[in-house]
C-alpha cells in the first residue's frame, strides 16, 4: 500500500499521520464562518497598538525571561492546570492532504488517540480499517493485508514530530537542558497583533511561535531543521486557528501545515475529549492484530 507520510498531524500531535494515497474526494466542506454584508455596512474598527518591548534592546537573559513569560501566559490562556494535566486525548477530524504540487490528493475521516507523551494511534475511514500506531520508538501498521511493523523512516518521523510539537514543548520540555529561549518581538499576522518567541534545542532544531496578543493563544508556528541527507534547510509552517473550549481547555479546531511553502495537510477537528483513561494496550501490535481479526470475522459472516 502506498502512503503519504505527514509528520505532526493534529498539532497536539505526537502523531505521524499516514494518509493512504487515493483517498476519495467525494466531499469537501470548508466553512470560514464569515457572513455577508449588505452594501454600505462595511465598517472598520480602530487598530489598538499595544506597547511592546524591542527585542534588540534585551540582554540574552532578559530575552529568555521575556520569552518564557509569553509562553507561561499562553499556558494560562489555554487552560492553566487543566491544560498541563492532560494525559490523553481522543479526537475525531476530517483531514485533507496535498501532493508535492500542492493539489488536493486525499480527504478522509480520522480518529486520533494520544496517550502523552509518546503514544499515538490514528484510524482511517468509516470502517476504521487502516490504522497506524506508535509507542515510543516502535510502530505498527494495520491495513487490508494484516499487521506489520511500521517502516523505520515512519517511526523516525513520529519521534521527530514530538520534538516539533508546541504542546509537547509547553507540557514536557520547558525545563529541558540545552533549550535556548529568545523573545522575537511584536509583529502583525493576518491583521492580528502577535509576539514571537524563538526556541532552539541542543540539536539545533528551531521553533518560532507567534502568540496572539489579545487572546495569548499560539496561532502560528515555524519549524526549521536540516534534511539529514541533503543538509538543505527545511521550513514547516503550522497555521493554528478556530479555538474552542473542550472541558475547559482551549483547543484549535483548524490546523494546516505547509512545508517549504507547499501545502501538506489541513485538519478540521470536530470533537475532542481529554483524559478518558486510554489504556497503554491500545498502542501495541497485539491491539492492532486483535482489531484485524475482528474485522475479518465480520467479513466472513
Amino acid at each position: 500500500m502506498r502512503v503519504i507520510r505527514i509528520a505532526g498531524i493534529l498539532r497536539a500531535g505526537l502523531a505521524l499521520a499516514q494518509v493512504p494515497a487515493g483517498v476519495g474526494l467525494s466531499w469537501l466542506l470548508i466553512s470560514n464562518g464569515v457572513g455577508t454584508l449588505a452594501p454600505g455596512e462595511l465598517k472598520f474598527a480602530p487598530l489598538v497598538v499595544h506597547a511592546q518591548q524591542n527585542p534588540n534592546t534585551l540582554m540574552p537573559d532578559q530575552s529568555a525571561a521575556k520569552a518564557r513569560e509569553v509562553i507561561q501566559r499562553a499556558i494560562q490562556a489555554l487552560g492553566g492546570e487543566r491544560y498541563l494535566n492532560v494525559r490523553d486525548m481522543t479526537r475525531y477530524a476530517r483531514l485533507a492532504s496535498f501532493d508535492t504540487s500542492g493539489d488536493l490528493s486525499g480527504f478522509t475521516k480520522i480518529w486520533d488517540f494520544q496517550l502523552l507523551p509518546d503514544k499515538n494511534r490514528t484510524e482511517y475511514y468509516d470502517k476504521r480499517n487502516i490504522i497506524y500506531a506508535y509507542n515510543g520508538d516502535k510502530g505498527w501498521v494495520m491495513d487490508r493485508a494484516g499487521v506489520e511493523d511500521a517502516p523505520a523512516a515512519a517511526v523516525e518521523d513520529f519521534l521527530e514530530g514530538m520534538k516539533k510539537d508546541i504542546d509537547v514543548l509547553f507540557r514536557y520540555r520547558m525545563k529541558e537542558e540545552g533549550l535556548v529561549f529568545r523573545y522575537g518581538g511584536p509583529d502583525l499576522l493576518d491583521l492580528k497583533q502577535v509576539e514571537w518567541v524563538e526556541v532552539t534545542d541542543r540539536d539545533r532544531r528551531q521553533m518560532r511561535i507567534a502568540f496572539d496578543v489579545s487572546t495569548r493563544w499560539p496561532i502560528r508556528a515555524i519549524y526549521s531543521v536540516r534534511d539529514k541527507e541533503t543538509r538543505a534547510r527545511i521550513q514547516e509552517t503550522e497555521y493554528i486557528s478556530n479555538y474552542h473550549s473542550f472541558q475547559g481547555i482551549m483547543t484549535p479546531k483548524h490546523i494546516a501545515r505547509e512545508r517549504n511553502g507547499r501545502k501538506v495537510y489541513t485538519a478540521f477537528i470536530e470533537d475532542c475529549q481529554y483524559n478518558t483513561g486510554l489504556a497503554d494496550s491500545l498502542f501495541t501490535r497485539e491491539s492492532l492484530e486483535e482489531n484485524y481479526n475482528k474485522l475479518n470475522k465480520k467479513k466472513k459472516k
